[in-house]
Formats: structure tokens, sequence, C-alpha cells
């Protein structure tokens, strides 16, 4: 952005001409932080189901160690 265009930014009353051709195709701020917000969740998300599974699994296999009632005993 040019010095010009500064300038031209600071009148007031601009703010929709700005806008239109500007700006044109960018992302806006509000737009950016709900995106990143949405892109958080979905992470946080995937991240707690595979800790779960982690979590299944490895009780899992103490229990086949520990030769626990089951039925079906993969040992045998």
């Amino acid at each position: 952005m040019g010095l010009r265009d500064f300038a031209r930014s600071l009148r007031p009353g601009n703010d929709r001409e700005l806008a239109a051709t500007q700006y044109a195709g960018q992302e806006s701020a509000t737009d950016r932080a709900a995106r990143l917000r949405r892109e958080q969740q979905r992470n946080q998300g995937s991240k707690r189901a595979a800790t779960q599974g982690t979590k299944w699994e490895t009780a899992d296999r103490a229990r086949d160690r520990r030769g626990g009632t089951r039925l079906t005993n993969w040992r045998r």
C-alpha cells in the first residue's frame, strides 16, 4: 500500500469504496478468526479421539498380558 492509498484510507466515509476496490478478494479479519477457530476445534477433536483410542489399546494389551476374562483369548 503506497502513501497515497494510506492517505486515502484515512478519509472518513470511504470504507465501502475501499472494501470494494482495494480489499476485494481478501479474507476479512472476522472470517479469518472464525476459520482458524473451526480448524482448531477440528484438530482438538481428532487429537482427543486419538488419545482415547491409544488409552483403550494400552488397556486392552494389558488385559491380554494378564490373561483377563475375555471371550476370545488369542494366546491359546
